[in-house]
């Protein structure tokens, strides 16, 4: 594939201004990203080498160990591109192209909780941990009706921590915790689905947006993304369908 250079190619002029297209990568979120800074991989660091290729710039990975933190990069314009789940709190400031892949929020509880459906959970006196700035942070804080969020580093930690009803997460890492500690259970379905898109400034051009959400379903539909879920030892069912 030819590339035009960023000197030539409007959309790279527009979203790699300096030269180089500055990603910012979640690392705290184990399916979208894995390894350590010096070495990340996975589907977020996968895609925003492809679009660097595409573009025919450099590309520089900006890791981070929280999504608000990456959300906070592309705030302050330290990044061009970032790796979050749509969600009305930061398409003020990120405009997103559609999910890639849709992960789902759970929760976890005592073993000998008496809640036993996500309905249950949104009660007076149920205290929910979860990760500061996360997709389900904002999702509900915005939803809940009588349950409070608690929030801290890691959801599962303020759980355990601070003795809370409830832990809300991720799925997969979820699942692994719950395995790991015979106290805790996950309560059986799901609270949100967790769309996880590319994104970038909503400053950038229409013709930038375009090329974004263009080539996320390509690569949606080529095969690409399903090759890095597998690559990365992720479930290949969590890609999205078609925008």
């Amino acid at each position: 594939m030819t590339t035009a250079s960023p000197t030539t190619n409007p959309v790279a002029a527009d979203l790699a201004p300096t030269g180089v297209l500055r990603a910012s990568v979640n690392l705290g979120n184990p399916v979208l990203a894995q390894g350590t800074p010096a070495t990340p991989s996975g589907i977020t660091v996968d895609l925003a080498r492809e679009i660097g290729a595409r573009l025919g710039v450099p590309v520089e990975l900006l890791c981070f160990d929280a999504a608000r933190k990456s959300f906070e990069a592309m705030a302050d314009g330290r990044a061009d591109l970032c790796f979050l789940a749509v969600d009305p709190a930061r398409e003020t400031e990120v405009a997103f192209t559609a999910p890639y892949v849709v992960i789902e929020g759970v929760y976890a509880v005592p073993r000998d909780s008496g809640l036993t459906s996500v309905a249950e959970v949104d009660a007076p006196g149920v205290r929910i941990g979860v990760k500061q700035g996360s997709a389900y942070d904002l999702f509900l804080s915005r939803s809940l009706a009588h349950a409070t969020v608690v929030r801290g580093e890691e959801g599962v930690d303020t759980f355990r921590d601070e003795g809370l009803e409830v832990g809300a997460g991720i799925r997969q890492p979820m699942t692994s915790y719950a395995a790991a500690h015979p106290e805790v259970r996950l309560i059986e379905g799901r609270f949100m689905e967790i769309r996880q898109a590319v994104g970038t400034t909503v400053g950038r051009s229409p013709e930038t947006v375009a090329f974004l959400r263009d080539t996320v379903e390509e690569l949606k539909a080529n095969g690409f993304v399903t090759d890095s879920l597998r690559r990365a030892g992720q479930d290949t069912g969590l890609l999205a369908p078609p925008a």
